[in-house]
């Protein structure tokens, strides 16, 4: 061993002796720990999942686009103060396009025009088959190149679609496969009967690649004229203004349509809008702000994990103390110094809780793996970040749990360990 102390390889060789001796009160000791570790790095990897797959999503439909509506938008329902405020209009629109040079376009869209009880029944039936999980949209012509979307087959709305109100409809990949299983490159011109109508179908939309829990809101989607829509379902006159900002413009477009509706809806100086505008980015934000306090529960319980753990290790590293005394006396009395005893006893506790934490990374891996496996909507990303943090909190726990355990070893007197039985 030494005189003096003990080489780290030494330590390292009894700190394992140590724990294989005794390896399932090690386990128990140190299952705080890897309870603690698992939590963590499982709820971190499924909330990176889920936001990596908001920001494909925000990515898809367009990073320049600005989202306007009178209710608030993202994540949550309004409030009730919002339900008494008047809907946007197509000449906000139109006002918004007219008076900024940092806009390219504006799409106005009327959502969800069947799901509100407001007399619109956007059941589709076609040959017996009956779609009933619509969700059906007024568009404008421009809605597919400011949102990027993509046709599998067919054509979108034109102007003159909108103008003369057809009835035609662009629909999403998960009506179309319901009313015309195997029918795919065949359904453009097909009729289907809405809302007591016959609608021509003119296009199918492609599935969009990024989804939330691996659904896209697309894939659903009925899309008409706007003007069509605002026909056949008048008393729903919500409408959702999309702008699309020029290149490196997107905070001035943002200004300036804020502008044009506060003048418009009267809103005084001073005053909140009533009305919600939104970029891109701030849905990220959105989502951020209600994954972190999930983040931080999480957090909270790897704590109580860790503290638990960290005491164990304490109270077994001071049942080891006196139960390897007449070790410690014999270790002192051939010259081992007080620092190389602490140093021992802390490099154990480390060990022991390093292995705790290592035995949680795997299982937190494995975890995340099998939740990817059986629900595959479910998006886990593991990151070699946290995992790194995670192993070197599980170190930290060690060494701030065995310093009292170290010092009373190194305390003791060599002569009466000697005498110890």
């Amino acid at each position: 061993m030494g005189l003096k102390g003990t080489l780290p390889r030494e330590v390292l060789k009894m700190s394992l002796d140590s724990i294989l001796a005794n390896k399932f009160r090690s386990f128990l000791t140190v299952l705080g720990i890897v309870v603690g570790i698992i939590t963590a790095i499982v709820v971190a990897a499924l909330l990176l999942g889920l936001r990596g797959n908001i920001v494909d999503m925000i990515e898809d439909y367009g990073t320049n686009n600005i989202y306007a509506f009178h209710l608030t938008t993202g994540f949550g329902p309004p409030n009730r103060e919002e339900r008494s405020r008047k809907p946007l209009t197509v000449d906000d629109a139109e006002a918004i396009m007219a008076q900024s040079n940092a806009i390219e376009d504006v799409a106005v869209v009327a959502p969800s025009i069947g799901s509100f009880g407001d007399g619109f029944d956007d059941n589709l039936l076609y040959e017996g088959k009956n779609y009933r999980w619509a969700a059906t949209d007024g568009v404008t012509p421009n809605y597919q190149s400011i949102s990027n979307l993509t046709l599998r087959e067919g054509r979108f709305i034109t102007r003159n679609d909108n103008q003369q109100r057809r009835h035609v409809l662009v629909i999403g990949v998960n009506a179309a496969d319901a009313l015309f299983p195997g029918k795919e490159g065949d359904i453009v011109g097909k009729m289907v009967r809405m809302n007591s109508q016959m609608w021509e179908i003119i296009g199918v939309i492609e599935k969009r690649k990024s989804g939330f829990f691996g659904e896209n809101d697309e894939d659903r989607k009925v899309m008409m004229p706007i003007r069509t829509a605002r026909k056949v379902a008048p008393q729903r006159d919500y409408l959702l203004h999309i702008i699309k900002a020029k290149q490196e413009k997107i905070q001035d477009a943002l200004d300036d349509a804020e502008s044009v509706l506060r003048q418009r809806r009267n809103v005084k100086f001073g005053e909140p809008n009533n009305f919600d505008i939104k970029t891109a980015d701030a849905f990220i934000e959105q989502f951020d702000s209600i994954m972190g306090a999930i983040g931080l529960a999480a957090i909270a319980i790897s704590c109580l994990g860790l503290l638990v753990g960290g005491i164990g290790v304490m109270n077994i590293m001071l049942v080891s103390v006196t139960e390897r005394t007449k070790e410690i006396g014999i270790r002192k009395a051939i010259g081992a110094t007080k620092s190389a005893i602490i140093f021992q006893f802390l490099f154990e506790a480390m060990t022991l809780t390093f292995f705790g934490g290592l035995l949680g990374v795997v299982l937190a891996v494995g975890i995340s793996q099998l939740i990817m496996f059986l629900v595959p909507s479910l998006p886990a990303v593991i990151s070699l970040g946290y995992i790194v943090f995670a192993l070197t909190v599980s170190v930290l726990v060690g060494l701030v749990f065995g310093v009292l355990p170290a010092r009373k070893a190194a305390q003791l007197d060599p002569i009466e360990c000697l005498r110890y039985e």
